[in-house]
């Protein structure tokens, strides 16, 4: 999918990931968050999670994605949230951000590994930025059971894109972080990010004309993954925000 295909499927979302609300703020306490501490939020989307660990916990930070549609939402929800001198949110490449230094308590990338080409180079974009002793923030799939033939298909993956739990552990280890804490998607909510693309998409195709430029990639998104989260991603994939230190 492109990215204006992202932004017409999770046109509904506040968070453009499996997790829920309650779940979000649920991890912004495990990180023992503090006023004036600062985060980093690489491929921010909407902004959810930085506008309202900011509200809740005072703190401030920077967002960065390349939406500016996202980017727009993510400022106006500042500014409902009274969070807007706090935050701010740039258009850009993640991968490419010149972050400052040691300059953030927290840096995050949840669900867009993609940025680093996958965990490991995920972790080594976000490392120079985090102060010491401060909170790596990944949010990350990984297999429940070995994935068959079929469901790597469906879903774009090879076998070795995620690991297992416990490979996940293993993988966080080889970078040099120590895992201490990690908040799991379940079934329910991975349904309620799914479902409600499908809902937005199917919304977006009543009213668009049937000859729009996008309109048949989007159709076809739809038929997809709709049989490929009944059929193989609510049996095989998994999803979490885990809570990294480095190690030593």
């Amino acid at each position: 999918m492109s990215l204006r295909h992202h932004e017409i499927a999770e046109s509904r979302h506040r968070i453009l990931n499996p997790i829920t609300e309650e779940k979000l703020m649920l991890l912004g306490d495990i990180c023992r968050l503090q006023p004036g501490q600062r985060q980093l939020d690489l491929a921010c989307g909407k902004g959810e999670m930085l506008t309202r660990w900011a509200q809740a916990h005072g703190i401030g930070g920077v967002g960065v994605d390349l939406s500016e549609v996202f980017l727009t939402a993510a400022r106006e929800r500042a500014a409902e949230l009274g969070v807007s001198e706090r935050v701010s949110f740039e258009r850009g490449d993640a991968a490419k951000y010149p972050a400052e230094a040691a300059g953030f308590d927290v840096v995050s990338c949840i669900g867009a590994t993609w940025i680093g080409g996958g965990l490991a180079g995920t972790i080594e974009l976000l490392r120079p930025a985090l102060r010491p002793g401060g909170l790596m923030l990944i949010g990350e799939p990984y297999w429940t059971e070995p994935a068959p033939e079929g469901a790597l298909e469906a879903l774009g993956a090879e076998p070795d894109d995620f690991s297992s739990l416990v490979g996940t552990l293993d993988r966080f280890e080889a970078a040099g972080m120590d895992l201490l804490e990690m908040v799991l998607a379940d079934g329910d909510s991975w349904d309620r990010y799914a479902a409600e693309q499908w809902f937005a998409i199917a919304d977006w195709l009543r009213d668009t004309p049937a000859d729009h430029p996008d309109a048949a990639d989007m159709r076809e998104f739809l038929d997809h993954a709709r049989r490929a989260h009944l059929e193989w991603n609510r049996r095989y994939v998994g999803w979490g925000v885990f809570v990294l230190r480095a190690a030593g």
